[in-house]
Formats: structure tokens, sequence, C-alpha cells
């Protein structure tokens, strides 16, 4: 589906008001409440700290697709990549028209409302809801599945984000997209329900290496029934979970977010043009596993007072601040480092930057402070 017409299309009609890594029920309120008639909002429930959780739906065809965002309340890029598809879906075209004839989409923009104003993975009451599939405790967990009983997906898109630490496979090459289609037993075996979403996770990578070559992931496929995923591919229902990751220079994940913007739009287009039976999924398994391979920064070649030469391992943490996120990176690892690559790498062979910063203090603390001050320019 990725043609030079829907790009320029993106440059001028993506969700500006939704920036950053920091988004909310009160940056998304606003533009669920001035959708028009066409897109069917609906209040579906309530978190712990009783914000609601809202579902829109859009279009009535008869093949339907299920989708959620931010059930992790920190993985908002593919919200993000949500409203810009609400956008798109929102501009009367041949393309659209088409979807919404054959399809019936319905969306929960944001799962999890309170994780996400804390900028939290879990829930207020700390639970992954990722986890809580089978025994349903928290109130997030009994909307999701309501709404999954009650429409009856034909196709489910579990939408996520995932670290700047995952490689796709042992190169050099950020995982920028990943993919799953979820087991539906401890066997792993590959049922004609995963093949179904398999065949669209290969057309999705097809047009994903065209734009960025070597950058697609695919996650594990070890069975936990607690997931959600595997307990609605369990139940019959081809599911693909979507992982936005570490386009390279880009912390805010706008880029990752036009990306999954694309591959939505190719995943929900196959659907309404062609019959899936899952017999073309041999590609699939040519994607390389993710593997945790990156560094946020490696600094090289340090040296101790006895000219020990050794490198450092720096990740980011992320943390909320005044409404927006900040990157405060911290040691991970010295000396030997467990992982391969990073995504910036500061080299003080052969310069007099090392003697310049690391004079008085130990080595952690100088580090540290070099960190601090590295960010600030940095950021």
């Amino acid at each position: 589906m990725y043609t030079h017409h829907l790009a320029n299309w993106y440059r001028n009609h993506f969700e500006t008001s939704l920036q950053g890594r920091y988004i909310t029920l009160n940056h998304i309120s606003p533009l669920l409440e001035k959708l028009p008639k066409k897109f069917s909002v609906t209040q579906i429930g309530v978190s712990v700290l009783q914000r609601p959780i809202h579902s829109l739906t859009i279009g009535n065809g008869s093949k339907k697709i299920l989708m959620w965002s931010q059930m992790h309340g920190n993985e908002s890029t593919t919200t993000k990549a949500v409203f810009d598809l609400l956008n798109f879906l929102n501009e009367p075209s041949d393309i659209v028209n088409t979807i919404l004839n054959e399809c019936t989409i319905c969306i929960i923009p944001m799962l999890n409302p309170d994780g996400s104003e804390a900028y939290t993975r879990v829930n207020a009451n700390e639970i992954d809801l990722n986890r809580d599939a089978q025994t349903q405790t928290q109130p997030e967990s009994l909307v999701l599945r309501s709404v999954y009983d009650t429409f009856q997906p034909d196709y489910c898109f579990n939408l996520h984000g995932q670290r700047t630490i995952f490689s796709a496979g042992n190169h050099d090459k950020s995982s920028i997209i990943s993919f799953l289609t979820p087991s539906e037993d401890e066997k792993r075996s590959i049922t004609p329900t995963r093949e179904k979403s398999m065949e669209i996770i290969v057309k999705m990578n097809e047009m994903l290496q065209k734009l960025i070559p070597s950058h697609i992931g695919r996650y594990d496929d070890g069975f936990n029934i607690n997931c959600v995923g595997d307990t609605f591919q369990a139940l019959g229902t081809p599911t693909i979970l979507f992982e936005a990751g570490h386009f390279p220079h880009d912390y805010q994940r706008e880029n990752t977010r036009e990306l999954i913007f694309y591959a939505l739009i190719e995943a929900i287009q196959y659907i309404t043009s062609t019959e899936i039976t899952g017999k073309f999924t041999a590609a699939y398994f040519e994607i390389p596993e993710n593997e945790k391979q990156h560094y946020d920064i490696i600094l090289k070649n340090l040296q101790t007072d006895q000219n020990e030469t050794f490198d450092v391992g720096v990740m980011y943490k992320e943390i909320l601040n005044q409404g927006k996120i900040d990157f405060e990176p911290y040691i991970e690892d010295k000396k030997m480092l467990k992982k391969s690559f990073g995504h910036k790498i500061i080299d003080f062979q052969n310069t007099n930057a090392q003697s310049s910063i690391f004079q008085s203090f130990s080595l952690e603390i100088e580090v540290n402070e070099f960190l601090r001050i590295f960010n600030k320019i940095d950021n």
C-alpha cells in the first residue's frame, strides 16, 4: 500500500497534536470528541482510578478488525499512529471507501489510561494487563474481553512498544518494528489461525523492507496463555503483535510512528482485498528474531589510572518530569559488555577528551558526570 502519494498525504495530515512519548487521556479526549458521526465513539468502561476507556467503530463491512493500544501505559507510539489512521479513514477516497465497505474496524485507543498518566507499564494496581488475560482481575482486562466477546473480531491487532535494546537478529540494526503471531499452545503449533496472522505479517514485512531494510524483527513465540495475544489466538482469532521500536536518533519515535501507520494501512488493505488462507507464510520465518544487542551509548576505550582500557555500556531510563519524558543515562555494563552495538558510540581513543573529563573522582562518578553533561548537550 505504501506509495509516494500516501507518504505525501501523511506529511500533511498526520495528527500534529500528538507528539513525543507522553500521551495521556487528556491528549486524546479532545480528538475523540471532534470525530465525525461516522465514527461511533462509546465509553466501554472505566479504569481502576475511574478514568473512562473508549472504543470507536467505523465501517460496515463483514470483515471485523479489533485493535487496542496503550495496554502498557508507557508504550504510546502506536496510539499516535492510530490517530493518524483515523485521520486517513476520515477522508473520502476510493481506498477508504473500499475499506469501510468491506471491513468494520473497532479500536480501543487507550486501554490503560491510569498507566498512561503515570507513564508506567502497569495499571494503577501495578498489574501488567498483558498477563491478566485468563484471571481478568482488572477492570481494564474485563473491558477488553467484553469488547472481544461482543464484537467477535476476525482479526486482532495488539499494539505495543519495545525498548531500544532490541536488534533485528545479531546485527547492528535496531529493531524498528517487530511482529509476532502468538502461539496457541505449549508446542507452538503452526495452526491455521496462526498461519493467517503470518500471511498478514509477511505482507507488512515486504512493504517495510523497502523503507527500512533489515530493521524488522520477530519475537520469540514462547507460549503464555496469560498474555492477551496468546489467549485470543487460542480462541481462534488470528492475532498480530505490533511492536514499535527505535528508529536511529528518534527517541521521540515520530519516524517509527509513521512506519506503524504504513504497516496498519498495509494490513487493513490486505484484509480488505484478499481471501486470507495462510498459504503464504514461509517468509515469516525468514524475519530475524529479536535479540538484545544494543546499548543507547557505548563509551569506548576508557582508561583507568593503571592504563587499563575498557568500554562502558549506557542505557537511558525514561523519567516522567513535568509532563514530558526525560532520558537519564545510567551505566549498565563495564568492561565485559553483554551487548554488542550502540545507537551512539563515543570513542576516547587518540583524543584528549578523557584527560579533561576524568581526573579527580572515582571512575563511576566521573563517567556519570560526563553522561549528565553529554545528555544535556545531546538532547
